[in-house]
């Protein structure tokens, strides 16, 4: 029997046939979820989310009816919890304790900001509008991503990139 026969008799509720079911998929998904995510714990969690609602949602797979397959409607619903998890982790991500703001004088700002960048280009970094700056030295000098720099500096991402832009357009300009 075929992945889509063994659907039809899962949405019937028959456990054997969810269970070869699984036998059949659940290691080319792993694999699959692993190529996306790293984290082992994220992708047993996508993978016990995907067979639940495999269970309890196999009554409506269309199947060939509309073109799918059930391998993919499977992994269409792997794929969908896992941006769910993405989005559950960035929500409650907090700044690395690296990246945490420290309260420093302006000064002290501006002398470490010159020991870690000199020349022409550190005259066009401390020259920036402090928010653009801040941008800046977060996604480039401490290597944080657009979601981390978001998060670090309390702004929406869309916000980060527009200042990330900016000042990029400033720098080259001032080194031009």
């Amino acid at each position: 029997m075929d992945e889509e026969g063994l659907v039809r008799l899962v949405a019937r509720g028959d456990r054997a046939a969810f269970e070869e079911l699984y036998r059949r998929t659940s290691p080319w998904m792993a694999v699959r979820l692993r190529r996306r995510c790293a984290d082992e714990q994220i992708v047993a969690e996508v993978m016990q989310e995907t067979y639940l609602a495999v269970w309890r949602a196999a009554g409506a797979f269309a199947g060939t009816a509309v073109g799918g397959t059930a391998v993919g409607w499977l992994w269409t619903i792997a794929a969908r919890r896992l941006v769910d998890a993405f989005r559950r982790r960035a929500h409650h991500a907090q700044p690395p304790p690296a990246a945490a703001a420290q309260p420093v004088a302006p000064a002290a700002e501006e002398e470490a900001l010159a020991a870690t960048v000199g020349g022409d280009v550190g005259d066009a970094l401390r020259r920036l509008a402090p928010e653009l700056r801040q941008v800046l030295q977060a996604m480039v000098l401490d290597g944080l991503s657009v979601r981390e720099t978001a998060v670090l500096l309390g702004l929406p991402e869309g916000t980060v990139k527009t200042r990330a832009r900016r000042a990029r357009i400033a720098m080259r300009k001032a080194l031009a």
